[in-house]
């Protein structure tokens, strides 16, 4: 199935919560952290190393789903300059959560993040990188609390193009802590105060120039689950413009980070090749079949940016559209030695993961190599070399996770409903089995498996299926042709 994130709100009923703790111990998720883990933790969260800098005085803010504790970033964005020679443009203060100034190398909770390499996320829980009493509470950028922060400081020119970077450690103190939602209604009524405001201005800005160098950013609707009436409803909720918004400036300041390792000779890079003509011709008969228009003349990137991810059809295609990036990866290099592979594809940039260390262990190393690019610790050399395998195998099981939990998912909302008729598209067909392919229904939104039919499926076209198999506990859902 596709990647796709998916989100619950309110309690699981009892058969879900089952099959989610049964899939829990199937692939050896911990349920505690040992401990000597917690011990480091509770002292940690008493005395962090302390930082050099005090930027308590920059109103801070953050941007998160609603109920988000483990808050790794927060920002604060101005203009800058009047117009003369000086010149105009903006200011991003990007203040990322300072796990090391909790971590210590080779501690007990060092090794611990290295076992767990990221938060991991099921419907029901969180299995986090970090206890949370430092995730979600002493290293979280919390409103009206003061943290240790990597506080970079991005300076743009009026058309939104890096043209100064610094990074350094400092105490940060956040002042609000927004959702989406929320920041969206204030920016669209004119009631956001500039910082927030902000982010429309330099989103855009950083939007256009990533069309200029053929940069990809996929919208892809977020599956969620909403309990209603004692009863759960499944529907896709597309990102809105301050999604996209917020990503460009965590992508700014990844970008950003990539440079100045490049430009020093050591660091980790998140790389992706270019996707093969096959994939991109496999899209285009995909695209044809779901009748989505796609001249010759116009390119993937600029095609991605002519979808609206609210119609089913283009939610679709954006769904298969995530098979490009499954070769992505990290590429460590060091003491000047580029690797043949510098760029992320879908970025067409340079690119790195540096700002979410409270979920993933490699940004930890990337703030490090930023911070002292010339010189960095002994410790993150020592480690460099073993991170690309360490988060792939990390990566891996928290793509399995993000699998089998939108097929018990789906399974559990249907149970009740086998041999009931459904309208949907057919988003896949296999190509050596042409009886055999995908369905995504029109409501509720589930994408499953469709077999059982005698003659080939119409890819691309609407079909009334009917549902044979919905069980929790096996994380199955099938579907046939009526």
């Amino acid at each position: 199935m596709p990647s796709r994130r998916i989100r619950v709100t309110g309690t699981p009923e009892a058969p879900l919560r089952a099959a989610l703790t049964a899939l829990r111990t199937e692939l050896g998720v911990p349920e505690t952290f040992p401990p000597e883990v917690l011990a480091e933790a509770e002292r940690a969260a008493k005395a962090p190393a302390p930082a050099v800098e005090d930027a308590t005085d920059i109103p801070f803010f953050t941007i998160d789903p609603p109920t988000s504790m483990d808050l790794d970033q927060a920002m604060h964005l101005s203009r800058r300059g009047t117009g003369g020679t000086g010149g105009t443009g903006f200011r991003v203060r990007y203040a990322i959560a300072d796990v090391a100034a909790f971590v210590v190398p080779g501690g007990a909770l060092d090794a611990e993040a290295h076992r767990r390499v990221t938060t991991l996320y099921f419907p029901d829980e969180k299995t986090p990188l970090h206890p949370p009493l430092l995730s979600e509470g002493a290293a979280s950028l919390l409103p009206d609390v003061t943290r240790p922060a990597v506080l970079w400081t991005i300076d743009l020119d009026a058309d939104g193009r890096t043209s100064a970077v610094d990074v350094r450690r400092a105490l940060v103190r956040s002042r609000a802590k927004l959702d989406y939602a929320t920041a969206q209604r204030q920016i669209d009524a004119g009631t956001a105060e500039e910082p927030l405001a902000l982010l429309k201005d330099i989103g855009e800005a950083r939007e256009r120039l990533e069309v200029e160098r053929g940069g990809i950013s996929l919208n892809v609707p977020e599956q969620e689950i909403v309990e209603r009436d004692h009863t759960y409803e499944l529907a896709y909720r597309a990102p809105l413009p301050a999604d996209g918004w917020n990503a460009q400036i965590s992508l700014l300041t990844g970008m950003a980070a990539a440079d100045l390792m490049l430009t020093h000779g050591t660091g980790v890079l998140r790389t992706l090749p270019t996707a093969p003509d096959g994939a991109v011709g496999r899209l285009h008969r995909t695209a044809h079949a779901l009748h989505i228009d796609w001249p010759h003349h116009m390119s993937y990137a600029q095609l991605i940016r002519s979808l609206d991810p609210h119609l089913p059809h283009h939610a679709a295609f954006l769904q298969e559209c995530t098979t490009l990036l499954r070769g992505a990866g990290y590429t460590v290099f060091r003491d000047g030695n580029l690797p043949p592979v510098t760029t992320h594809a879908a970025v067409a940039a340079p690119y790195t993961h540096c700002t979410a260390p409270l979920r993933r262990l490699v940004d930890r190393y990337a703030s490090e190599l930023c911070l002292a690019p010339s010189s960095p610790p002994a410790w993150v050399l020592a480690g460099l070399d073993a991170l690309p395998k360490q988060m792939a195998d990390g990566n891996r099981l928290a793509g399995t996770v993000e699998r089998e939990c939108v097929d018990i998912v789906e399974a559990a909302l249907l149970k009740d409903r086998v041999g009931d008729l459904f309208d949907g598209y057919v988003v896949d067909v296999e190509e050596r089995q042409p009886t055999v392919g995908k369905v995504q229904l029109d409501t509720p939104a589930v994408v499953a498996r469709l077999e059982g039919g005698t003659t080939p499926l119409p890819l691309g076209e609407r079909l009334r299926v009917r549902l044979t198999q919905a069980d929790p506990g096996t994380s199955k859902v099938r579907f046939a042709p009526p």
